[in-house]
């Protein structure tokens, strides 16, 4: 095959190379990225093409040929078309800015390429404008695409690739799903034409962790690296990986009109901006790599109410009162938890409805006057007094079928084909509308200001789906919507600004990193009392910063010790979130979960800023675990520290069939700090390792240690 390549330009930045390619015969520019380390092994030599960086469809398009058509949307004539006309390298302020400006008869567009000095990653995205005098239909547009991966040598290697992706479903989010390029059908066929073979993945709605996190990593088993990228993007997404010849391909961005009935209509001189991509590359495994993409999200952590910088702990009355809070039980859950170093007690769903347990109604936000009588007064007032901050519960998107809003105030709920979009006995409002917004903000700030709450769970039950009316598709309409409420997320921590967010959705179905950047913290799951807690835990550090994952530790007055132990240690993997049978359970239980919140203030730090190692094999199935899990953290030094020695923090777990003893590797320990463990278990630092027996089936422990820097 005639080699039809050049080089357009090599642009370094940080530790990555941004390689630039150019298709000398058919005029695209594409681009590929490689750890710095491996640059010098890069070959333009072998089958394959360059593909457009900009990839763009507009109605109307010549669909590809080679039976792409339904597959996929890449490579369209628009995208064939936007020719590279220049690009800029711009340094300021210790960031890099790379724009790539692209045009054609129809569009104008720029790809724009980030690095923030010392960044482990790159922030990529796409702006169209139209140049013309007529409308410019658009139902295509990606964040970033990357082609030519595997360009370290001229043969075609498929077997040395895997792609690794985050699965998520209720109460199970995070499992690490990793496919062969085999097992994807994904090598190219004997005429290396066509894109029958492309993977293309996402969801579809306003939960966008349903079915995958929108996270991606390609790597590289034979030469030791990894290819990450990760959306920042409320609502649908999609990711492609894509091979017509001897090289892989990946992109990503808002899903297409194909996947998500996404169409986007921009008026004369108008422009349109993709959502952000986090993008890396590095030589190591798929947790260096996801660690590379969160540290992207390290910004959300300054940008927080001040006491949320020593990552208080939490209590939850949810799994206490099952949704039937009132202000008694309230005014004796602050007196049990008087004196126990915890910050915030939040009261949870329940407190508007109708009937005792009956959470029908949300939308309309009248507080029950038998469960609170006069309002929040006493049960806010018995929880300051108690030396908390009181926290309330909101799922502020949605209405109830049991609410007036419901029927009475339709006109103002999203609706689909003119039909109100119902999921179940659930509404949504319409965020693009004023008076919503302004019906909202009396509801919710109204009530937090009023009261004086501190902290805000905002939850989130339902999908929206496709889309709604009110815009040039269903898709373009669900994105206007998700960006209109995450404006309202704004204007609250606006007009409050130290109040505490807290992000849920039925758990974890937002845990993405545009809603995270907004919140101080997210509800990791709803797996309020599974055995699984510490797996799914593990899990989405790779997708989120443990500050910012609240992890549930809920008591219960039959629980043994061991169990206890269990329980709290499952926190050590982010935020501690108290809940449960706390007037019942045992002196020895309390003495445990002291114990425990103390444990957890001085490991703090390393929550906050740490980088963690997994070890044990992940699990198949949840429900029958089997083995043993240890997350190893270890704690960076701010920018510009120094340090001889590193505060780390393990945390171990042990499943069925728990292993006599476990051997944590690669830890040179100066001297064990802490242990958080029943006396049954010993932890002792053996030469480059820390050897642990004792643990029997489902327990759990957190071990605090300095290791010498090397």
């Amino acid at each position: 095959m005639e080699n039809t390549k050049k080089i357009y330009s090599i642009i370094t930045l940080g530790d990555m190379s941004a390689i630039y390619i150019e298709d000398t015969k058919h005029g695209a520019l594409g681009l590929t990225l490689l750890p710095k380390s491996l640059e010098s092994r890069f070959t333009l030599e072998g089958r394959w093409q360059a593909e457009p960086l900009l990839q763009v469809k507009a109605v109307g398009d010549t669909y590809p040929a080679g039976y792409s058509h339904g597959h996929t949307m890449r490579n369209s004539e628009t995208a064939v078309n936007l020719k590279a006309k220049r690009q800029s390298v711009k340094e300021e302020a210790g960031v890099t800015t790379v724009v790539t400006e692209f045009e054609s008869e129809r569009l104008r567009a720029e790809h724009i390429l980030i690095h923030e000095e010392s960044a482990p990653y790159l922030i990529s995205k796409t702006r169209l404008t139209n140049p013309t005098t007529g409308n410019q239909r658009i139902e295509y547009l990606a964040s970033y695409s990357l082609c030519g991966i595997g360009s370290l040598e001229e043969a075609e290697r498929m077997e040395d690739f895997f792609l690794h992706r985050l699965q998520s479903k209720w109460s199970g989010e995070g499992k690490l799903l990793t496919n062969t390029m085999g097992e994807l059908y994904l090598e190219p066929s004997w005429t290396h034409g066509g894109a029958q073979n492309c993977v293309r993945y996402g969801q579809v709605g306003s939960m966008p962790v349903r079915g995958y996190f929108p996270w991606m990593v390609l790597e590289d088993k034979k030469y030791g690296w990894c290819l990450g990228s990760q959306l920042y993007h409320p609502a649908s997404w999609q990711m492609e990986i894509y091979d017509r010849d001897d090289r892989l391909a990946v992109s990503g961005g808002l899903a297409d009109r194909e996947f998500g009935h996404w169409m986007k209509e921009l008026r004369p001189g108008e422009s349109f901006e993709s959502p952000r991509a986090v993008l890396t590359v590095c030589e190591g495994d798929v947790d260096e790599t996801a660690y590379r993409l969160t540290c992207s999200q390290r910004k959300n952590l300054e940008d927080v109410p001040e006491a949320e910088k020593t990552l208080p702990v939490i209590f939850n009355e949810f799994c206490t009162t099952w949704g039937a809070p009132d202000a008694e039980k309230m005014k004796r859950i602050a007196e049990c938890l008087k004196g126990k170093n915890i910050r915030y007690c939040v009261i949870d769903c329940g407190w508007y409805a109708k009937k005792i347990g009956d959470w029908g109604n949300p939308g309309d936000w009248d507080i029950n006057e038998d469960l609170f009588p006069g309002g929040f007064e006493e049960a806010v007032r018995a929880i300051k007094e108690a030396g908390m901050v009181p926290g309330l519960w909101f799922e502020m998107e949605v209405v109830g079928r049991g609410a007036a809003a419901f029927t009475e105030m339709e006109e103002r709920l999203l609706t689909l084909d003119e039909c109100p979009i119902q999921c179940g006995s659930r509404r949504f409002w319409d965020m693009r509308k004023p008076e919503v917004i302004e019906y909202l903000a009396e509801k919710v700030i109204g009530t937090l200001k009023k009261y004086g709450f501190g902290y805000l769970k905002v939850d989130y039950n339902e999908n929206i789906g496709i889309g709604c009316d009110g815009a040039e598709s269903p898709g373009e309409g669900l994105r206007q919507n998700m960006a209109a409420s995450q404006e309202f997320f704004r204007r609250i921590r606006r007009e409050l600004p130290d109040l505490v967010i807290e992000n849920c959705s039925s758990g974890g179905h937002r845990l993405e990193p545009s809603m995270q950047e907004l919140v101080s913290m997210a509800s990791f799951s709803d797996a309020h009392e599974c055995v699984s807690i510490p797996v799914i835990a593990a899990n989405v550090q790779r997708a989120i910063l443990p500050a910012q994952s609240q992890i549930w530790a809920v008591l219960r007055k039959e629980d043994s010790l061991k169990r206890t132990f269990y329980s709290i240690a499952n926190t050590f993997l982010g935020r501690m979130c108290l809940s449960g049978d706390i007037y019942d359970i045992s002196e020895a239980a309390w003495g445990a979960v002291e114990e425990g919140i103390s444990f957890y203030r001085e490991a703090s730090e390393v929550i906050r800023f740490g980088k963690s190692r997994r070890y044990g094999q992940e699990p198949l199935y949840y429900n029958h675990l089997k083995g043993y899990q240890a997350v190893v953290r270890t704690k960076e030094e701010p920018d510009g520290e120094e340090s001889a020695d590193t505060l780390v923090l393990a945390v171990v777990h042990t499943f069925e069939q728990a292993p006599g003893e476990i051997i944590l590797p690669d830890q040179k320990v100066k001297e064990i700090c802490r242990i958080y463990a029943r006396p049954n278990v010993t932890v002792a630092a053996e030469k480059d390792s820390v050897r642990i027996t004792g643990m029997e089936d489902y327990e759990g422990i957190g071990i605090l240690y300095t290791c010498r820097r090397e």
